[in-house]
């Protein structure tokens, strides 16, 4: 059992930025496509962004596309998200969670585990 948790939530006014880290007990060696997933009341969760075991491979959602940014480094077991130009959209809870696979997925049910998320507030 991989244990998630993520941390750097706030609130923060528009155009503003945030940066969110997410915490893995998996050792490096192992294959964990890691993801951000965001959801707001009432709606759906959403796909963020996710990147691949080696770094490299990247994938963002429609919405985030251009501003925000994600990142791994392998040492610290650590994946982070970069928001900048923050909208009142993009007030949500977010999730860290954890596939082992070589894909870089984007549906919430290919992840195995999660974090307990973190709110980010953006204000008008």
């Amino acid at each position: 059992q991989v244990q998630v948790a993520e941390s750097g939530g706030g609130l923060v006014q528009t155009g503003g930025s945030l940066g969110l880290s997410c915490a893995t007990s998996a050792r490096t060696f192992t294959i964990l496509t890691t993801a951000w997933f965001r959801q707001a009341p009432g709606k759906e969760r959403e796909f963020v962004a996710c990147i691949g075991w080696n770094g490299v491979s990247t994938d963002y959602g429609d919405s985030v596309k251009g501003r925000f940014t994600i990142s791994r480094d392998r040492a610290k077991n650590a994946v982070y998200l970069e928001m900048n130009s923050l909208k009142p959209d993009d007030t949500a809870v977010y999730y860290c969670a954890v596939a082992r696979t070589y894909r870089l997925p984007r549906k919430p049910d290919e992840y195995e585990n999660w974090g307990q998320g973190t709110q980010v507030t953006v204000s008008p």
